[in-house]
């Protein structure tokens, strides 16, 4: 196989993309134009509109994924999810970084007044107006958010975790230094970027492992798709990295780009030791019962008294801050106890459910749901996005208080 490069005709391009950055690859007869936008631009848009409606091209590739398109082309789809099913499959924590994400980039168009991501947009709209094949070539964002998340050593994920969301619910405007960001990238990595830009571990799965991706997809479609001359609409910040691992014709992902785009799909399991360690305290708090007991009754119930008494404080004061019904509040003092002792269930998906049945998302929550997202009261406000909070602080509190009862224990059989 080869992959040949050679210089675009730039007075041969429509005005508009003369402007941009623009390479042009050949591999196996399909001819591949990767331009590179700013996802902040309106001239970029104009960019992506001229060159599809130029007729060169019989395929538009572009820098989405099926997740991505969607929220793109319907952006208040997230708006209705069953919330108790997305609680239950363990998903909150992604839909709430969905959710931030999204305000995010409402407060950079609103402060702009620009639609961010509008050269994706108008790819996607051009490339149906004209009948062309849409190929989706990114990695998709869940997959690329986990393997961030499995990639930060876990005393730095929390660390990680707050600055993001601070960093989308804030209420400031958007710095220059943050919109030239987004002219390089997008949403994704301008909210990753203040670690992305120290932490080689935010960094790979984030920038360079997309630009192996893409580049390994774009060799897939020009194989399979049948388009013999493809247009790629990505990120400027990309154009670098994916231009270059297109250039090492010899690597694993242009001779076998499927196998490399499996590679890159997979999601790390967690550590044999993370996942242990919900169990291991488990096994700790009962032993300590069981010696506590062996010793007297007194100093059993006293051990008992000491776990409900920090355990579900710590998840009712969790469930306050999210200013949860007050029965919500008294379910988490009471299931965060129980739940703690059963790994596979926790205080936040009970007080979640309990939150929803006094106060049951109302149809305007869900039509309002971008919009109060993008200011921090509206995590309050909102009832949907206020079950999330109740879900994530509850569960907060009561993970402390396991750490913090569990310690004790542990504290009173070694004194034992």
């Amino acid at each position: 196989m080869q992959l040949a490069q050679h210089v675009t005709d730039v007075n041969a391009m429509p005005e508009p993309a003369r402007h941009e950055p623009l390479i042009r690859l050949e591999h196996d007869g399909v001819s591949i134009t990767i331009l590179g936008t700013a996802h902040v631009s309106r001239s970029s848009a104009e960019s992506v509109k001229s060159l599809i409606a130029s007729g060169r091209y019989d395929g538009v590739a572009l820098e989405l994924c099926e997740n991505r398109l969607n929220a793109l082309i319907d952006p208040d789809a997230i708006g209705r999810m069953d919330i108790m099913q997305v609680v239950r499959k363990g998903k909150g924590p992604m839909v709430m970084a969905s959710l931030a994400l999204g305000a995010f980039q409402k407060r950079i168009a609103d402060q702009l007044g620009i639609e961010v991501g509008a050269d994706m947009r108008a790819g996607a709209e051009s490339a149906r107006a004209n009948n062309l094949p849409l190929l989706l070539i990114d990695r998709d964002v869940g997959i690329t958010m986990k393997r961030i998340y499995r990639n930060v050593p876990w005393f730095k994920r929390i660390k990680v975790l707050a600055g993001l969301l601070a960093s989308v619910i804030a209420r400031r405007s958007v710095s220059e230094a943050e919109v030239e960001r987004l002219k390089q990238g997008d949403v994704l990595e301008s909210t990753f970027n203040q670690f992305a830009a120290h932490s080689e571990e935010v960094y790979k799965p984030l920038v360079d492992e997309r630009d192996q991706y893409m580049a390994a997809r774009l060799i897939d479609e020009a194989r399979l798709s049948g388009c013999r001359n493809i247009l790629a609409v990505v990120g400027a910040g990309h154009l670098k990295g994916i231009r270059q691992y297109l250039d090492k014709t010899g690597e694993h992902y242009i001779t076998a780009p499927e196998q490399r785009q499996e590679q890159l799909n997979q999601v790390p399991p967690p550590g044999n030791l993370l996942r242990l360690i919900p169990w291991l305290i488990v096994a700790v708090i009962l032993t300590g019962f069981a010696i506590g007991f062996s010793h007297s009754s007194d100093i059993g119930w006293e051990m008992i008294q000491q776990w409900v008494m920090i355990n579900g404080t710590l998840a009712a004061v969790g469930a306050l801050i999210a200013l949860a019904h007050p029965l919500t509040i008294l379910s988490a003092f009471v299931a965060a106890p129980l739940t703690s002792l059963n790994p596979t269930i926790s205080a936040g998906v009970v007080s979640a459910a309990v939150e929803t049945f006094f106060r049951k998302p109302r149809v305007g929550d869900f039509n309002r749901l971008r919009d109060d997202t993008g200011r921090i009261g509206g995590w309050w406000s909102n009832r949907v996005a206020h079950t999330f909070m109740v879900f994530f602080l509850t569960g907060i509190g009561s993970v402390i208080g396991t750490y913090i009862a569990g310690y004790k224990i542990f504290e009173a059989i070694t004194v034992a």
